[in-house]
């Protein structure tokens, strides 16, 4: 039992540790005092949780020390804790948060017995190639089995399995006990994580103790899901790269369409051109443009035709966070900017600006010349009841806040109608986007890959063209990259676009780059100034961007500036 111990306290404010004495009454085994323990101490005149981070460290010279007052159990392992003082350095934020996810959600004071899972069976040899070296980007069709791989990597022994749903999580996690095998489903089965097991979890369980750690693997890692929306603004691919580095295991990241990042860290290995096909729908889009002019419904004719033949149809009308848009009345061309293909809207009557990249431009349609913009606005509530008008029959409704008729045979609902279970019914014919536009053109860097994200869960809900998979896209963006890479089953030309834009825009991953925000950010960016190394941006809705070539320099400038007492968002990416 040490005598004394270094204590990281459970409060978001405070960024240093604290040495407290331990009780001379606690005794082993009764009080297993390790590394990572949980304990309550006494700071500032109150009772808060902590992590031991040091047993016995030296002494400060005539300082009296104060007692531990509670053992909680155990916590994350001395490994973890680096991981989790390194998150905080990454995207400036701190350890305590960390440290609050790789915990169990209740007290563990003992763990079951050791042990390794490894799959014994052979495995697909070029599939268990993904896991040489350091690891892989591996690029898979939405529709294709991925279980091989799955196999392959409990091959290594005890691996970490990232899943972007809890829903998902839970379906991966009861394939591997049917097949025989111990599994720890996150964040409930902690104590059997830390003991070792095959781990399947969602983000935050990249953070979870695991004994002997043979292999990571992020599937779908380019879902926004992975990345934490609270502060700091940690992404568990990047976690999980940096974990696997550390522990000398390989990581894996996998995805229809591989982001930036994970094309950045390893090279990209794609399945044979049939077979990724094969697994992609059948991707249609109808083209609005070539309507008569002036009409600007949500429901297009060739929309209506395919709606009514037999089969159950989702349809995707998502507002939520997006732009509204402007189109041409005349010839319903869609007001996007030439330099990004963001959205463009009207500030006064002469101008239209980029709610993107800032460019602007005079208020006229650049296809026809056309000087009447319209706004599009759009709302699921109000178009499921046309809908069901114009079909004359039940439309279900899906979003976050509830399934209203969701075993319908056509159902209407936001992105959260791609990912809710609305069964019981049969399997969905066809996904219909609605308005792609409002995801092609949002206000955000990442739109474009967003909105592939959303095609790979509507490709996955209606599995490949050989099953009869069928997505269909109303758009005024008929040629957009996007679409084209969806259509030919082969994101690779989207992704060097991609990386050929953020090059020349000065976007993540090319630079590091932090979004500055909150009721503190005025007197953050004030107190920030001009350091050398970083170009600071804004405002623009009350958020500043500060970027850099260099990570280290970003997040080491911003740590040294004061955040103030009142809210504040860093969200370094």
């Amino acid at each position: 039992m040490p005598s004394v111990v270094r204590v990281q306290p459970d409060v978001g404010a405070l960024h240093r540790s604290f040495d407290y004495a331990v009780p001379a009454t606690w005794r082993a085994p009764e009080v297993d005092l390790q590394i990572g323990s949980r304990v309550r101490i006494e700071l500032h005149g109150r009772r808060v949780g902590g992590w031991v981070t040091e047993l016995d460290p030296d002494p400060v010279a005539d300082v009296e020390l104060r007692l531990l007052q509670k053992w909680s159990g155990l916590g994350p392992t001395s490994d973890i804790i680096d991981l989790a003082n390194w998150l905080a350095y990454r995207w400036v934020g701190s350890p305590a948060k960390a440290l609050r996810t790789a915990s169990p959600p209740k007290n563990v004071y003992r763990l079951p017995p050791s042990q390794i899972e490894r799959w014994t069976e052979p495995v697909d040899a070029s599939v268990a190639r993904a896991f040489g070296g350091s690891g892989s980007t591996q690029r898979i069709a939405p529709a294709a089995d991925r279980w091989p791989l799955v196999l392959a990597a409990v091959a290594q022994g005890n691996p970490l399995l990232l899943m972007p749903t809890i829903e998902g999580a839970r379906a991966l996690a009861g394939r591997l006990r049917r097949a025989g095998l111990t599994v720890a489903l996150m964040p409930d089965d902690w104590a059997r994580a830390a003991a070792g097991s095959v781990v399947v979890g969602t983000r935050a369980s990249v953070l979870t103790p695991v004994h002997e750690l043979g292999a990571i693997v992020v599937f779908d890692e380019h879902d926004e899901a992975y990345r934490e929306e609270r502060s700091p603004t940690w992404h568990a691919r990047e976690v999980a790269v940096e974990r696997a580095r550390r522990a000398e295991v390989p990581c894996v990241l996998v995805s229809p369409a591989p982001s930036l990042e994970a094309a950045r860290t390893f090279a990209v290995t794609g399945e044979p051109r049939p077979i990724e096909y094969a697994g992609w729908p059948a991707i249609e889009v109808v083209d609005r443009r070539s309507e008569p002019p002036g009409r600007l419904g949500l429901f297009s004719e060739e929309l209506v035709r395919s709606l009514q033949r037999p089969g159950r149809v989702a349809c995707i009308l998502n507002r939520t966070g997006r732009v509204r848009l402007l189109a041409c009345v005349t010839c319903g061309e869609l007001a996007s900017c030439d330099t990004c293909q963001g959205a463009a809207r009207q500030v006064d009557d002469s101008t239209l600006t980029c709610s993107r990249c800032g460019q602007e431009r005079p208020p006229v349609c650049a296809a026809c010349g056309g000087a009447h913009l319209k706004n599009l606005v759009l709302g699921v509530s109000r178009a499921q009841e046309e809908l069901s008008a114009l079909l004359g029959e039940v439309v279900g409704e899906v979003t976050a806040s509830g399934i209203t008729n969701g075993a319908a045979r056509v159902v209407i609902g936001t992105e959260a109608l791609l990912r809710a279970r609305t069964d019981p019914g049969p399997k969905w014919r066809a996904v219909v986007f609605l308005d792609f536009d409002q995801h092609l053109s949002a206000l955000r860097q990442r739109a474009e890959s967003e909105a592939m994200a959303l095609l790979i869960m509507a490709s996955r809900l209606v599995g490949g063209r050989r099953g009869g998979g069928r997505v269909l896209v109303q758009t005024r963006l008929g040629e957009h990259r996007v679409l084209d890479a969806a259509k030919r089953a082969d994101p690779s030309a989207l992704t060097a676009a991609l990386a050929a834009q953020a090059e020349t825009m000065r976007w993540p991953p090319a630079v590091a780059q932090a979004e500055v925000s909150g009721k503190g950010a005025i007197g953050f960016i004030e107190r920030l100034a001009n350091p050398i190394g970083l170009d600071v941006m804004g405002p623009n809705d009350g958020r500043w961007l500060v970027r850099s070539t260099s990570l280290d320099t970003l997040v080491e400038e911003l740590a040294q500036v004061d955040r103030g007492s009142e809210r504040l968002r860093i969200a370094v990416t």
